[in-house]
């Protein structure tokens, strides 16, 4: 019995070839996840600024061991109970020179108002790895702290000492063996010192001479000479006695600042008003929420700072009404102010003073600098 008529052709159904505008669509996708995949592995040069942690200088901040301490404390004074909130903003960097974010990454952040995309060099310079870097940013952060400790108190009248402090010694300095770290330069050849440019006043008007220097090292007082040499410094040949100094305070009453795991100098401003709310009666802001951001020094001058984009949206999201922006950086707040947010522009602390107080006794608003375009 026969299985198969061996008189009967077999035909093979023929296969429908994919229509063009499919193959098409086909190939676009399979191109579009190619490069999709190229660019999530793909490695870039820039970094994502975002909004970071928002901070309120009244009110409390997570110490190392984890408790809750307040973020501003202050002994030897009277201080006076505080409402709303005096705000200082931070800004995240998403990824670093070990790890930088994809191109699809980079892409998301592009059309986020409130993100930044940065090269790398513009926040970590080459050379400094990120350890380094978070270093450099958490001395800033202790020099902004009493910076603005000094602005605060000089702000209240109180006596504030200004001292010059050696910080560290340069490997070829003249002055080794003669100055220490945490030494204080209290004169030179005679000339009281009370901040840098005096001290390298002294020291160029002797020429190379030796420099006579009174100090106070662990509190008792001494009298030492270095001879300074040639060494170029911001591009010019100065004599020099290879010494890194710091500018220091002697406060009359102790104001600590605990705020860990933030850096940089950016908060100076903000700490300043903290300190003078909580030393003052009644309520700075009026109770209020109000944000702002700005570097600060011991006279009060405001300057200008990074990131000021996020910092806004970052005020706007924590329910900051009102921002205080340093006048230098209204370039870059000029249409970029989120819905529902009110920028005033200062450039010292009185300034800001003269918002606060503004906003507390009812005043003219619309009167106080603001940024506009040009």
């Amino acid at each position: 019995m026969a299985l198969f008529d061996e008189n009967v052709a077999v035909v093979p159904v023929r296969r429908r070839r994919m229509p063009r505008t499919a193959a098409r669509g086909l190939w676009a996708l399979t191109v579009a996840l190619a490069a999709l995949l190229v660019l999530t592995v793909l490695p870039t040069s820039y970094v994502i600024e975002r909004p970071g942690p928002v901070h309120d200088t009244l009110g409390e901040a997570t110490a190392a061991d984890g408790e809750e301490v307040p973020l501003i404390s202050i002994e030897g004074a009277q201080t006076y109970p505080t409402a709303g909130s005096l705000d200082l903003l931070t800004v995240e960097v998403v990824g670093n020179r070990e790890r930088t974010p994809s191109w699809y990454e980079l892409a998301l952040a592009w059309f986020d108002p409130s993100r930044a995309v940065v090269p790398i060099d513009d926040v970590f310079p080459s050379g400094q790895s990120t350890d380094e870097h978070n270093q450099q940013s958490a001395a800033l952060m202790v020099d902004s702290q009493k910076e603005a400790t000094a602005a605060a108190l000089d702000e209240l009248g109180y006596d504030v000492t200004r001292l010059v402090r050696v910080h560290a010694l340069t490997d070829d300095s003249p002055a080794r063996g003669v100055l220490e770290p945490d030494d204080v330069i209290v004169a030179a050849d005679g000339t009281a010192v009370t901040d840098t440019e005096t001290l390298r006043a002294a020291i160029a008007a002797g020429d190379g001479a030796p420099v006579t220097l009174d100090i106070v090292r662990g509190g008792a007082a001494s009298t030492v000479s270095v001879t300074p040499v040639e060494a170029q410094i911001d591009g010019e040949l100065r004599w020099a006695i290879g010494v890194t100094i710091m500018q220091d305070f002697d406060f009359p009453i102790q104001v600590t600042i605990q705020l860990d795991d933030v850096g940089g100098p950016s908060a100076g401003m903000m700490f300043a008003l903290g300190i003078i709310d909580k030393l003052t009666p009644g309520e700075l802001n009026d109770g209020r929420e109000v944000a702002g951001t700005g570097t600060i020094d011991a006279d009060g001058q405001v300057g200008p700072i990074g990131g000021i984009r996020q910092k806004l949206y970052g005020a706007r999201g924590a329910g900051a009404d009102y921002f205080l922006a340093p006048q230098s950086n209204c370039d870059e707040v000029v249409g970029h102010i989120p819905e529902g947010l009110r920028v005033f522009s200062v450039d010292t602390l009185d300034d800001a003073l003269t918002v606060l107080t503004a906003l507390r006794d009812g005043g003219d608003l619309d009167a106080l600098p603001t940024c506009v375009a040009g």
